[in-house]
């Protein structure tokens, strides 16, 4: 078997040409924010070609990414051409940021690898265990809210008062005594509000309608007055009764 057929195995291989991009830049031993894009397109190159002096199979990936490298280094060496964009620098620029932005992608990758891992730095228990749960409480309310609930807590327990303010009002014996007196003088049908007493105030004059209806309803019980309403909520007439 001749040494182009024998297989050949890259344990430490890479995964495409920016991944070899990174590790070349690593040797540079320099943070990637001041390595030398000329000098890592030299290493690329170099690569490249003692691969092909191996008689390797070189992926389309990498030959791709040689000849846009080659077409970089020839750009940032010659006088730069005005018509020409982007330019050379913000080409170099921008290939420098995809590496810093490859790497961080791998040391994550490498920080979540080297986590503890079930089955082999951490065991489950053997017993399966239930779920549990957590409530927590998220209250929100406006300061009206707040103040109607210190309102309710503190009326249960305040002492209760009822206090009851004096009014004028006119006793249903006072009513019939009036109306009795008032009635035997009057000889035709009067409305009931004729009874009530001159000047009273708003207040007793309620009071007093009130009790005099009563007391008319008394006097014609007891057979001493006639009654007289022509319709529901129609005025109340009264005479003596004949």
């Amino acid at each position: 078997m001749s040494d182009a057929d024998a297989l050949t195995i890259d344990i430490e291989g890479w995964e495409g040409p920016l991944d070899l991009l990174l590790a070349l830049a690593r040797t540079q031993k320099v943070d990637l924010r001041e390595i030398s894009i000329l000098a890592l397109v030299e290493q690329y190159l170099g690569y490249i070609q003692e691969a092909r002096s191996l008689k390797l199979e070189i992926a389309a990936d990498y030959l791709v990414m040689a000849a846009w490298l080659a077409y970089l280094k020839s750009g940032l060496l010659l006088p730069r051409d005005p018509e020409v964009e982007p330019s050379p620098e913000e080409l170099a620029l921008r290939l420098q940021l995809r590496l810093e932005r490859l790497n961080a992608m791998r040391e994550a990758g490498a920080r979540l690898m080297a986590r503890d891992r079930i089955g082999r730095d951490v065991f489950l228990r053997g017993a399966p265990e239930g779920l549990r749960t957590l409530r927590k409480a998220h209250w929100q309310a406006e300061i009206y809210d707040l103040i109607a609930a210190y309102g309710r807590v503190s009326a249960r327990t305040r002492p209760v008062m009822h206090v009851v303010a004096s009014r004028e009002v006119m006793t249903l014996e006072a009513a019939i005594e009036r109306v009795s007196r008032l009635v035997g003088s009057a000889i035709e049908w009067t409305a009931i509000q004729a009874f009530l007493p001159e000047g009273a105030t708003p207040q007793l004059r309620k009071s007093a309608l009130a009790s005099s209806f009563l007391a008319v309803l008394e006097l014609a019980r007891q057979g001493r007055v006639e009654l007289k309403q022509k319709s529901p909520f129609a005025p109340l007439y009264l005479k003596v009764a004949s």
